[in-house]
């Protein structure tokens, strides 16, 4: 290499030494710096061999594609659904966000390759090139240093071969850098990085850790106890958060929120590794809450897509004691159900049902479905109200193509479309199973099109039918956390902050049945409880009449005209239409009052005589009761005759007070 390149590299090997915007964020933040130390030291002596090979998969399929007359670097074909194997969760993880970094900085890399010369290189094919991208990143946020090789990691030959070949041209490429650098006067290579991306990250880096207590395996006490053992403080609110303290979330009593600094450290403690803390962005237990909040004794809730199993996890969690069981659809191979069945078992989840079949493959007359009252939807959506995309990609099975669309900031109208309708015809299909109550629908998108709109045209849509009663949006159990316009004051909206993810939510209910008639034996019962019946009852069955004690009280007439307008007004008052036997039941209560007090006026005479005679009669009241009792027929035809001849009545009435 020419002297002067050498000198031009040498006289900016300071600037070089602060470009990696990596080491610049991370350790931006002097907590986080401390408690990541080790993390960083690994990502400073570079990946296994396996990371870079997964990495480079993530980012041929996301990468930025360019018109046919910009093209300078050529990507190979692309692959839908690449084959990955992740040893554990760390390297699945490490693997997007080396992928996601490499997005990043896409034209920067492929700026230094062409200006070092370095691409094209005819003994690497086009497939590889995301490789060789990948690892170049990777090289230059090493600083240009040689990585570390470890005796127990696996090696492969691809990865020895591009690493090898980009070591060997350090310098030139270190040169290509630092005359980007100079060309576009950045400072570091965190200048090529979009303003929308920077301050997205920036925003995810202090975004505060929700944790949902497993009350499956600890309750909140225990885990504020261990809390305060190892040094936590509790404060008020999210905004207090500061060192080693945590607040209860103000929606959902069962969510801790931490600061961000505290990542690995919580990550790290015992009440983590057991599965009794479980990290998930709020606004799943937002959603699941909403759900419970919704569900009556023994219904069951049906969970539209799988999502996370942290979400089903947490829904057993609540309705553990209303003994519901969980439907989840769409486990399409045995291997996600056995995987699925662990994860649950050992967090100790027992009512949940894994179904096959997609949720729009369900018919609303399942039988297994019959005790379905609430299903919860959480659809794909384009997922830009996220606070960190990798962990939503990565908690939520989501399509890595996301990346691309948080990375360009937006998301293209086909693609909104398309997401928008799928969205659709979910929320239409979950209106047609009759048996269900409510529906809770949650994105973490912040598009109208895929939230209000949605909902909008769901509801005109008229599926229901005109024979069920119709939803309609009712205000959730939370607050709103925005300040929303009157149009959307129904709905649940977070929007994107420093302190929250952005979260929409909608609840739908089914409007309450104000037609429904009332049977005549309900009637009866409500007026017997209110002891307005005065011996009128309806006919029991003989075996129920043996059962009881043959007893009869002589009942003084204290039933006011009052108690039984106030019946009659409940009735009419729900526009409730009796059968027959009740109409004459009320106008035997009405008759018998306007008899007695008629009685009592006139005849307080024959009273006090009829009070003596009841008083010289024992044995014939005793006489009477046990006719009554076993001729029930007779008292029916009393009832008829009562309410039919009111003079008859009357004189019966009199006769019984004479000899009861």
């Amino acid at each position: 290499m020419p002297d002067s390149e050498s000198n031009l590299v040498s006289s900016h090997v300071d600037v070089i030494n602060g470009t990696s915007v990596l080491s610049e964020m991370k350790i931006s933040d002097e907590k986080r710096s401390v408690e990541k130390r080790a993390v960083t030291q690994i990502e400073k002596n570079g990946y296994p061999d396996s990371i870079y090979i997964n990495a480079a998969k993530i980012f041929q399929g996301i990468h930025t594609e360019k018109s046919e007359d910009k093209i300078q670097v050529r990507y190979g074909g692309n692959s839908d659904s690449p084959m990955m194997a992740f040893k554990d969760e760390h390297s699945r993880r490490v693997s997007y966000e080396l992928a996601f970094n490499t997005l990043k900085y896409q034209d920067l890399l492929e700026e230094i390759l062409l200006d070092s010369r370095t691409y094209p290189c005819y003994s690497i094919p086009d497939e590889l090139t995301s490789l060789l991208v990948v690892i170049l990143y990777d090289l230059q946020d090493r600083k240009f240093k040689k990585r570390k090789i470890f005796a127990e990691e696996e090696l492969v030959a691809e990865v020895q071969e591009i690493e090898n070949y980009l070591y060997s041209y350090r310098t030139k490429l270190a040169a290509a850098l630092a005359r980007c650098r100079i060309k576009y006067d950045a400072l570091s290579i965190e200048y090529f990085v979009p303003e929308t991306i920077w301050k997205q990250e920036q925003r995810a880096s202090t975004l505060p850790l929700c944790f949902w207590i497993n009350t499956f395996k600890i309750s909140l006490e225990d885990v504020i106890r261990d809390l305060e053992m190892k040094g936590f403080r509790k404060v008020e609110s999210v905004s207090d958060l500061d060192h080693y303290t945590y607040a209860v979330d103000q929606h959902c009593h069962d969510v801790l929120v931490f600061p961000s600094s505290l990542r690995e450290e919580l990550l790290n403690l015992d009440l983590f590794a057991d599965s009794k803390l479980l990290l998930q962005d709020k606004s799943r237990s937002l959603a699941v809450h909403s759900a419970q909040a919704l569900l009556s004794e023994g219904g069951d809730i049906i969970m539209a897509h799988i999502g996370s199993h942290l979400t089903i996890a947490h829904m057993s969690v609540l309705t553990n004691r209303s003994r519901s069981k969980i439907f989840a659809c769409g486990v399409k191979s045995s291997a996600k159900e056995e995987e699925l069945r662990n994860s649950l078992s050992h967090m100790g989840c027992e009512n949940i049902q894994l179904l096959h079949e997609d949720f729009t493959e369900l018919e609303p007359t399942d039988p297994r479905l019959d005790k379905a009252k609430v299903i919860l939807l959480l659809p794909q959506c384009s997922g830009l109200g996220a606070g960190n995309p990798v962990e939503f990609i990565l908690s939520e099975n989501r399509d890595a193509a996301l990346l691309r669309d948080l990375f360009q900031g937006f998301v293209s109208e086909d693609k909104l479309s398309i997401l928008a309708e799928r969205q659709l015809n979910e929320l239409i299909h979950a209106l047609k199973f009759k048996k269900v109550q409510a529906i809770v629908y949650c994105t973490c998108s912040v598009y109208p099109e895929e939230n209000e709109l949605v909902v909008q045209k769901a509801l005109e849509s008229g599926v229901e039918g005109d024979k069920v009663r119709r939803y309609r949006v009712i205000p959730s159990v939370f607050f709103t956390c925005s300040n929303s316009e009157s149009s959307t004051e129904m709905f649940f909206k977070m929007e994107p902050s420093e302190i929250s993810s952005g979260c929409f939510l909608a609840v739908l209910e089914r409007e309450k049945d104000t037609s429904k008639k009332v049977s005549a034996k309900d009637i009866l019962d409500s007026a017997a409880a209110e002891n307005l019946l005065d011996g009128i009852a309806e006919e029991k069955p003989k075996e129920e009449v043996k059962k009881q004690k043959v007893k009869q009280r002589r009942r003084k007439v204290t039933a006011s005209k009052p108690k039984a307008a106030k019946l009659l007004h409940r009735q009419t008052g729900a526009n409730v239409k009796a059968e027959v036997p009740v109409s004459k039941a009320a106008s035997k209560i009405q008759e018998q009052h306007e008899g007695h007090v008629k009685a009592a006026s006139n005849a307080s005479q024959k009273t006090v005589h009829r009070k003596k005679a009841a008083s010289n009669a024992p044995q014939k009241t005793v006489h009477k009761k046990k006719v009554v009792s076993n001729t029930p027929q007779k008292t029916v035809h009393q009832k008829k005759a009562a309410s039919n001849i009111p003079q008859k009545k009357v004189h019966r009435t009199k006769a019984a007070t004479k000899i009861p």
